[in-house]
């Protein structure tokens, strides 16, 4: 018989080695070398619906059969991140930073789901039976018809799964799972693609519905290795700052739904409640205009948000200024500074400068440069923008601004919530009636127009 093979891998990002070493070479770690342990167990047979060995034509499979309905939860944010419902036999993990909520958001949609008629057991490897009914109390949940559990031996729950029986099952959370076929500690590399792997495997098999809370790392990453992203159908993201009551459900990949849509949640003494208009929430403190605000019209995943971009430009007594930001990117923001001082002869040496998008939302798409640069523009000049605007656009290295998708929506969407302007590129196309349009081709002739800046 062949020896097999050792690896070994990083606990922290998950990179794959032939040889121990005291630092991981792909994220510089130290102490995160650790050997896998292979899986005494290969795949179980039919778990994709096929004899082993045995292939299927696509054009023999019936198209005469109806695919399995979704189940809703009866909450709009959370069936919206989902694609439209719980999908059964699938595979979704779900992470977020310690205290933002996890299980507080899993045990609600267990209750939710429970009461429109899926059996489901919630699994805790982290809290003792007895606590969770405490947080289901303090939830009003304690009527639902949900199955507890408290174990972390990996065995022992697939044999209760397979006993019970149920439609869905929450597992919270994956690192703390531990298979007795794996010599190694909870939480490791190898625990943990394996816990996934059989999970999976028996979701797949057994048509159960499966969600996997994972913990993150500092960068905001789910810990383990990323072959588990890969292994499950959805990943979802629960983000939000502490200071903050908004909580907002992402998805990063959805198999059977769009990704880059978000539910929005509000933290209350009641736990979890849906907010179902959120660009009125993200406003709803934000008074008269002041220098150094403007409101970005943004789509994420299929939804239009209107978010405030709050900038503020002080001198600086430091050799090289700060560059702070929060909720949007530290790149792209240096970018816009550039442009900004080579293109329009605006100049921002020995000026600090801070950028925060209120109310605890991340903004990446590139559609938000051009508000950026209106408060930044607008914070050093001292000077507001037009009262009801909304700005939006892609700011290109020349210094030309480039038209977004999805105008009309976002048009619409500044209209519902009162705004009579809209700044944004030339090219862009889609009209909105009792809303004025102000179109620029680049970024000096923005700069000239709304501050008189040359």
């Amino acid at each position: 018989m062949a020896k097999a093979s050792v690896s070994y891998s990083c606990s922290e990002c998950g990179a794959q080695t032939s040889k121990w070493a005291g630092r991981c070479e792909a994220c510089g770690a130290w102490n995160t070398i650790t050997e896998d342990t292979p899986l005494s167990a290969g795949p179980a047979s039919n778990s994709l619906g096929a004899s082993r060995g045995r292939t299927i034509p696509l054009s023999d499979l019936s198209t005469h059969e109806a695919p399995p309905p979704r189940t809703s939860a009866g909450v709009e944010e959370l069936d919206r991140v989902l694609g439209g419902g719980l999908v059964p036999a699938s595979a979704i993990l779900v992470g977020g930073d310690p205290g933002i909520g996890k299980s507080t958001l899993l045990l609600q949609a267990a209750a939710r789901f429970a009461r429109s008629g899926l059996k489901t057991i919630y699994i805790s490897g982290e809290e003792a039976s007895a606590q969770v009914r405490m947080r289901a109390q303090r939830l009003g949940l304690t009527e639902s018809p949900v199955m507890l559990a408290a174990e972390t031996n990996l065995r022992d729950i697939l044999t209760t799964l397979e006993a019970e029986r149920p439609q869905l099952a929450i597992i919270d959370s994956i690192q703390t799972m531990w298979s007795d076929q794996v010599g190694s500690a909870p939480g490791s590399v190898s625990q943990v693609r394996a816990a996934a792997h059989e999970l999976t495997t028996f979701a797949k098999r057994r048509g159960v519905a499966v969600i996997l809370v994972g913990h993150v790392t500092k960068d905001g990453q789910i810990a383990g290795p990323r072959v588990v992203e890969h292994m499950v159908d959805t990943v979802l993201y629960f983000e939000g700052e502490r200071g903050h009551q908004f909580r907002i459900l992402r998805a990063v990949k959805n198999r059977f739904g769009p990704a880059d849509e978000i539910g929005v949640f509000e933290m209350t003494g009641r736990g979890l409640v849906q907010v179902s208009n959120p660009s009125a929430l993200f406003l709803s403190e934000r008074g008269d205009a002041v220098p150094g605000s403007a409101v970005f019209a943004g789509i994420e995943g299929t939804r239009p948000v209107l978010v405030e971009m709050q900038a503020l430009v002080a001198p600086s007594t430091l050799s090289q200024p700060r560059r702070a930001v929060v909720g949007w990117d530290g790149g792209r923001l240096a970018m816009i500074l550039a442009v900004l001082e080579s293109r329009c002869g605006v100049p921002f040496a020995g000026l600090d400068v801070y950028l925060n998008v209120a109310g605890g939302m991340k903004i990446s798409e590139p559609a938000a440069d051009l508000a950026v640069a209106a408060a930044l523009l607008s914070a050093r000049e001292d000077v507001s923008l037009p009262e009801g605007a909304v700005v939006f656009g892609e700011i290109s290295l020349s210094g030309a601004l480039r038209p977004v998708a999805q105008t009309e929506n976002r048009l619409k969407e500044a209209r519902k919530l009162g705004f009579s302007q809209a700044l944004l590129p030339a090219g862009s196309k889609g009209e909105a009636a009792e809303l004025g349009l102000r179109k620029m081709r680049d970024l000096a002739g923005f700069v000239s127009e709304m501050f008189g800046t040359d």
